[in-house]
């Protein structure tokens, strides 16, 4: 094994000088395919994600847009990138035939995998120092560079510090090649995993300062390269101190991002992804540097992809400091420093021009960020001055829709809500017609998080699906499947689609809607409580229909209409819980049951007991379930269910409030037996907007008058008032029926037959 690396410092001493080949350096950005794709750098152009981009053809799609056309808007950003400094040009060598065939010895030695942890440690320092002053030709060889990334792999720090120390200068020209940004990138994880002993610290501290100060002697191009800008992001996140391999690395899912916009999910603490302190002073040299030539450049920054992905990572790395993100967002949208005044950053005259921009992918994703981050007075006046009477506009862009969802998603009051109903909320079928159906989430997602408008968006999406003389029980349905209902051409005629995927952004509305008040939601609990059993299954077999299936059983819906749908389930329920996507709904179904429903689902269950253990997560829901002891002792088990519901029932007795109750009563109470077939969705408004026990005329044309207490509030949010009335009413009710326990039930008596 020693002898390879003698080898390695004899080779040095008698190798002849090489050739020079007349060859550039590879950017072919048609080749760069799934290494890429996996971190998002990509958008799907029409819906479901965050629009599109055609990879093979980077400038017509980045560049085609103010102008109205590509060819115009390509050379003007050509034009535009010929007045900055010119990047040093490094002519590729061809690696000569004697270093190839050493490095290929050393390639062949690691994979015999016959090479211990300290003698591979050895070698590669041995080989990396036999790479002096051929760094940039090995590093960008398609196939050396291979070996090359295994050599970073397992050297020690001194070793990986004296190689990016002497490849410094090409540093750039490395990380825009095909080739070479794996190679940079591997170096930069290197690093990141020697910052585990704290002795090398100011080794790797040194080595980052030299790097970033070659990087942004001239950012432009390697900000603008598919290649560089990856490698380019990975240093700013090892500069921050935020892992390589963490979810704000990568850009993240889709799915994950609107979970978090549609309040199903709470966003992720910044803290879990740290792993190391960072380097303040490396990453401030950077961030800088490269807005400084941002400055100059932001009309190419605003429209190029690549560079957009840097952007935004700068900008998160600034999160929470105000004033240097007051003074840059500005900038990014085009404002003019020399005509800006304290206390106004956005000016009219850009205004257009950001409109546009918007409708571009690489600034609607920048926008994204932009609103994320911004100061609340920078965002106050992206709200009043850029997005206001634009909002429909934007909303009905394949690109810009998705600026206008991050928009909805950062609004903090009532009176930025009530903007956007006045411009957006009335146009909520249209918005589903156009497919811009996560906008409309959005919308539902800020008003139940504001508490605000819920009333008036309920009624709005009935109304985009149903009209008033059908049955309410399509209305879910149409919403699963809501791609599907607005392209169909003759809506009169749709039916349930049989075997097909259930739209995600569909479940994501129906879980936000299930999380309304009862009262509001009146017609969507008909509607899926009348479902035909067939139809519900396969629901619940869908890993979106499952999710709206157990919002359901989470909203504060009566008892028994959740039972009446458990009862349509059943037959299936060990069906069911063998796919992990419904198994939690099988659960959810259980603790919404009473006693003798949870005794048919265990019964199904303790038939499958030993397929559902070989399941990942069969063991959990036999556990929770207790099947085996159902199986074993069946008498015992109904007899501690019972205990247990018997202590449920006199807790709620105790401490429930009297609202919970009378949501019992009338409301949909006929509708549960089976016979009975649902109205049609007038005459179930025109019932419940007369009904006793709610204030709220639902689905009427006036509009939520509960509301205007709150309204008064100065916009600020605050938990709803009718709660602890609510608790209070409950409480008085509670202590009137101690006093006189007969009058109570006298009057509860007569309540139920004025409502009869």
């Amino acid at each position: 094994m020693v002898s390879v690396g003698s080898k390695a410092l004899a080779s040095r001493r008698h190798r002849s000088s090489i050739s020079v080949e007349d060859c550039s350096m590879g950017e072919d950005k048609s080749t760069y395919k799934s290494a890429r794709r996996k971190n998002g750098m990509s958008r799907k152009a029409e819906r479901g994600g965050h629009g599109g981009f055609d990879r093979n053809d980077t400038r017509q799609n980045a560049f085609g847009m103010i102008d109205g056309g590509s060819l115009n808007a390509e050379k003007k950003f050509s034009k535009m990138k010929s007045t900055s400094t010119p990047q040093t040009s490094f002519i590729r060598k061809q690696v000569d035939p004697e270093t190839t065939k050493y490095f290929t010895e050393i390639s062949n030695l690691f994979e015999s995998d016959t090479v211990d942890f300290e003698e591979r440690s050895v070698i590669c320092g041995n080989a990396l120092a036999e790479a002096e002053g051929k760094e940039f030709e090995l590093a960008t060889d398609y196939i050396l560079s291979h070996t090359m990334q295994s050599l970073l792999e397992g050297c020690n720090v001194g070793d990986l510090c004296n190689f990016l120390h002497g490849c410094a200068k090409q540093f750039p020209s490395i990380a825009m090649d095909r080739s070479g940004s794996h190679v940079a990138e591997t170096a930069i994880k290197s690093l990141a995993m020697h910052l585990q002993d704290k002795d090398a610290y100011p080794l790797v501290e040194d080595t980052l300062t030299v790097i970033c100060k070659e990087i942004v002697s001239n950012p432009l191009d390697v900000m603008c390269n598919c290649y560089g800008s990856h490698v380019l992001r990975s240093l700013l996140h090892l500069c921050k101190g935020v892992s390589l391999e963490s979810s704000e690395f990568h850009s993240r899912k889709s799915s994950k991002v609107l979970a978090e916009r549609l309040n199903i999910k709470a966003p992720r603490p910044n803290g879990d992804s740290g792993f190391h302190i960072g380097f303040p002073e490396s990453l401030k040299l950077l961030v800088f540097g490269l807005l400084k030539g941002a400055r100059k450049d932001v009309r190419i920054l605003q429209v190029d992809q690549f560079g957009s992905l840097v952007i935004q990572t700068i900008l998160k790395s600034l999160v929470g400091q105000d004033d240097e993100l007051s003074h840059i967002i500005p900038i990014l949208l085009g404002c003019s420093e020399k005509d800006s005044v304290e206390g106004n950053y956005i000016q009219i005259s850009v205004v257009r021009d950001v409109i546009n921009l918007m409708k571009e992918t690489a600034f609607s994703h920048l926008m994204e960020v932009i609103l994320e981050v911004a100061p609340e007075n920078i965002f106050n006046e992206l709200f009043t001055i850029v997005f206001k009477n634009s909002l429909l506009e934007l909303s009905s862009h394949p690109c810009g829709n998705f600026a206008v969802q991050a928009l909805i998603s950062n609004i903090k009051y009532k009176h930025q809500m009530e903007l956007l109903w006045s411009e957006i909320g009335t146009k909520v079928g249209d918005l589903l017609d156009m497919g811009r159906s996560g906008v409309v989430a959005s919308l539902i997602a800020a008003s139940q998080r504001l508490q605000t408008h819920e009333q008036k968006c309920c009624e709005a999406l009935v109304r985009a699906v149903c009209s008033t003389d059908e049955s309410p029980g399509c209305i879910i349905p149409r919403i699963l499947y809501v791609d599907r209902y607005f392209s169909c051409g003759d809506k009169a005629k749709w039916d349930f689609p049989s075997g097909v995927k259930i739209h995600v952004m569909g479940s994501l509305i129906l879980q936000t809607v299930f999380r309304y008040r009862s009262e509001l939601i009146q017609l969507f609990i008909t509607s899926i409580t009348s479902m035909e059993s067939d139809h519900l299954l396969e629901v619940a077999k869908d890993s979106s229909g499952a999710r709206v299936i157990e919002a359901f059983l989470n909203s504060d819906a009566p008892a028994k209409l959740k039972r009446r749908l458990v009862m349509k389930l059943r037959g299936h329920f060990g069906e069911l819980a063998m796919q992990s996507s419904s198994s939690f709904t099988v659960e959810k179904c259980y603790n919404s049951s009473n006693l003798s429903l949870r005794e048919a689902i265990v019964s199904e269950l303790a038939a499958l007991q030993s397929d559902l253990s070989k399941t990942k997560q069969g063991p959990h829901l036999l556990r929770k379930l207790d099947v085996e002891g159902y199986a074993s002792r069946p008498d015992q088990w109904r007899s501690k269910q019972a205990s247990r519901e018997s202590a449920y029932k006199e807790f709620h007795d105790t401490f429930g409030s009297g609202r919970s109750k009378s949501l019992k009563t009338e409301f949909l109470a006929d509708s549960s037996k089976h016979t009975s077939r649902p109205k049609d969705v007038k005459t179930i408004m025109q019932e419940i907007g007369h009904h006793p026990t709610s204030d709220i005329p639902f689905l009427s044309m006036s509009g939520f008058k509960g509301k205007s207490e709150k309204g008064k509030q100065g916009g600020k949010t605050y938990s709803r008032p009718s709660t602890d009335n609510n608790i209070f009413d409950g409480r008085k009710k509670s202590s009137k029926r101690k006093r006189n326990n007969d009058q109570s039930e006298n009057a509860e008596a007569g309540k139920r037959k004025r409502k009869v």
